[in-house]
Formats: structure tokens, sequence, C-alpha cells
């Protein structure tokens, strides 16, 4: 399937991020990568702000394939899933330059981005509790419904800290994560 002119656009905006920084990323610098126009550039993803939405919440559908494909590893233990799922999402995370240039952007106009992460991160969370809760439901789980969406929320939270500051090898933050899910979700 050939890519569209806005996928050429976002790929050479995370190209671009990922080699020289955000700051480097400009409209003109865009068109000029994937040879249209400016005009285009701004008509296919709008604004740098919403460009920058638009790579973050792209690669965040990358992390939640990886989620997708954990659970479905481990179709019959709730708690492994989750400690699969954790493991992998780390894992992939500890490579993945797009989110090292994120997280390591410490000055200047590089530091846009960081609040799609951290302060500004609704729609992210959103998308990831969602895809959690659609998995986690299936393994029909011990415990209320009106409590399902704070632990989902509970284990997607503590992840993305982890992704954003690790603390732990991804195995060992797996496995005290779905240690305490396990725990939670019995109940």
């Amino acid at each position: 399937m050939p890519e569209t002119t806005r996928d050429r656009i976002i790929d050479a905006a995370v190209r671009l991020t990922t080699s020289s920084g955000w700051a480097a990323v400009t409209m003109s610098r865009l068109a000029d990568e994937v040879g249209v126009s400016r005009q285009t550039v701004y008509n296919e993803v709008g604004s740098k702000p919403a460009l920058a939405e638009t790579m973050i919440l792209e690669e965040l559908a990358r992390f939640l394939q990886v989620v997708d494909q954990a659970f479905d590893a481990e179709p019959d233990d709730l708690t492994r899933a989750i400690e699969r799922s954790v493991i992998d999402v780390l894992t992939y995370a500890s490579a993945n330059k797009l989110l090292h240039a994120v997280v390591s952007a410490t000055h200047g106009a590089d530091t846009e981005l960081l609040p799609l992460l951290t302060t500004n991160a609704g729609s992210l969370l959103d998308a990831a509790k969602g895809v959690v809760l659609a998995r986690v439901a299936p393994y029909a789980p011990g415990i209320e419904v009106a409590h399902l969406e704070p632990a989902a929320d509970m284990v997607v939270r503590v992840v993305l800290s982890h992704v954003m500051q690790p603390s732990a090898s991804p195995q060992q933050t797996g496995a005290d994560i779905a240690w305490l899910a396990g725990r939670v979700l019995e109940h």
C-alpha cells in the first residue's frame, strides 16, 4: 500500500526530530524533505502543534499493538498477559528513537513535545486505557465494574511513568506491575 503524502510528511517529521530535534522541524523543511509545497504540508497536517500530537498518537498506536500482541500471546492468564505487555512495552520503549528524542529534550523548543507525554497526555492516556480495558474485560477479572476503569488507569499511568523514567529492567518492572495489578484485579 503506497504511503500517502500525509504519511510521508509525518515520517519526515519523525526522522528530523530523531536526528536533529523538534526545533529543526519546520513546515518549509518538511516540504523540502517530502518534495511538496509548504501549503501542502499545512493542508495535510495542520499546525506544528497538531503535527506533534499526530506523531505522538501514531507512535502510541505502535505501542498499543505491542500490548495487543502480548495479550494475544497469553489468552488464559490475565496477570501473565499484563506482565508480558509491560515487559514488551518497556523493551520497545528502550529502543524507540522518537521517545528518546522527546524525553531527552532539555532545552528551548525541543521541550514542546514533552507535555504530550506528561502534563497534556489526556488523549494518550484515554487511548491506552481504552485498549487495556478492552483487553482485560474478556478475562472476567474478579473486580467490580466500577473499579475496573480506575485499575486500568493506574496500570497505564504506572507503565507510562516507567516508560519515561525506568527504575529497573523491563522484566523486573513487568513482574512488579503484574503482581500489583493481579492483586487488584482478583478482588
